[in-house]
């Protein structure tokens, strides 16, 4: 573990995601996207002076909403999503935003849909986090998704491939242990846990949420998984979407950094902002980790009670694209037909009641 760093700012970028499903060419698709690249640089730019000028602080880490290049497909067949909307993971869209990282000294974060060779006409949900030398220096891929592929389904081979360890990947840097969560992930505890006992310390959270007035269910999830996990959470969302067919403030504001402690530091309202700014301070969190008490939340763990309660009970099945040898390229149906069969089999099995 390296030396805690002085405090520094976070920054939870809200910004406004163009979606590319109505772009009839992959010429306009890349321009767009290279387009949005430019803009960010400037954003982040010009966040870092204001930051500096109104809290004294350096932004040491800027934090991107989901899928800011692209938008989410809206029922596109998953080899149409790839060949489209998805950049490999030594293509230009990388360097370009590697050259952001560098052009602002910051560690930046962010997720997209990115392909594989190993798995070839599908893609993942990727969450990175670029240093600022520009080293690309954590990849996480989303596991848990609605109508998406993920490492889960293909696990056996995902893991031959690429080992256990990368499915909860945690980066040590000179501003603390960082880890990666993307979007509705949050709701799910096991994921921000698991990255804890890994010696996450900072959790990036890129996310495209409702925007409401309302205590959402994800923004109740993001004060437990912060308090629950002794960890900061920048969790940035995006400032609506164009060019996609739902009314364009449906997921907007929001973003917010979190504390270890639960406690709200900063927020956006609705709109482009950088007002989810705040400062990280790494030396109250690790003292705060160090001390007995009722409120040190990792200290309490008592594992080995549940450890048999995981190991015997399975719910939405792994390895459901795998065919043999092979893998199999699913439609929005197979996901359905997976979760109506896991349904089926709790309720025989008692853990759900009809």
């Amino acid at each position: 573990m390296t030396k805690a760093p002085n405090v520094f700012a976070g920054l939870a970028l809200q910004t406004t995601c163009r979606a590319i499903n109505n772009l009839e060419t992959e010429t306009l698709i890349r321009q767009q996207m290279s387009q949005t690249i430019e803009e960010l640089n400037k954003l982040i730019a010009g966040s870092k002076i204001f930051i500096k000028s109104f809290s004294g602080l350096v932004t040491k880490l800027v934090v991107l909403p989901e899928y800011f290049l692209t938008g989410f497909p809206m029922g596109e067949p998953i080899m149409d999503w790839a060949s489209r909307a998805c950049i490999s993971p030594d293509g230009e869209e990388y360097e370009k935003l590697s050259k952001v990282a560098q052009d602002n000294g910051v560690y930046l974060s962010g997720n997209v849909y990115e392909l594989d060779d190993n798995f070839p006409k599908i893609y993942f949900q990727t969450s990175f986090i670029i240093a600022p030398n520009g080293n690309i220096i954590l990849r996480y891929r989303r596991l848990i998704s609605m109508y998406s592929p993920t490492p889960h389904d293909l696990l056996e081979r995902y893991i031959d491939l690429y080992g256990e360890d990368s499915l909860f990947p945690v980066v040590n840097t000179e501003i603390g242990n960082l880890a990666a969560i993307a979007s509705e992930e949050i709701l799910f505890p096991e994921i921000a846990r698991a990255l804890a006992l890994r010696g996450a310390e900072i959790i990036c959270h890129s996310s495209s949420e409702v925007g409401s007035p309302s205590l959402t269910p994800k923004q109740v999830a993001k004060r437990a998984r912060a308090y629950e996990n002794m960890t900061y959470i920048l969790s940035a969302n995006s400032a609506g979407i164009t060019g996609i067919d739902i009314p364009s403030s449906s997921t907007d504001g929001g973003s917010m950094i979190l504390d270890y402690t639960g406690r709200v530091l900063a927020e956006s309202d609705t709109g482009e902002s950088m007002c989810a700014n705040a400062a990280i301070d790494l030396c109250s969190l690790r003292s705060a980790r160090s001390r007995p008490g009722m409120i040190n939340m990792l200290a309490r763990q008592r594992l080995e009670l549940f450890a048999s309660t995981y190991s015997n009970k399975h719910i939405y099945p792994a390895n459901n694209m795998l065919d043999g040898g092979d893998y199999n390229i699913p439609d929005r149906q197979h996901f359905e037909s997976t979760m109506n069969a896991t349904i089926t089999r709790l309720l025989e099995e008692g853990i759900i009641s009809s």
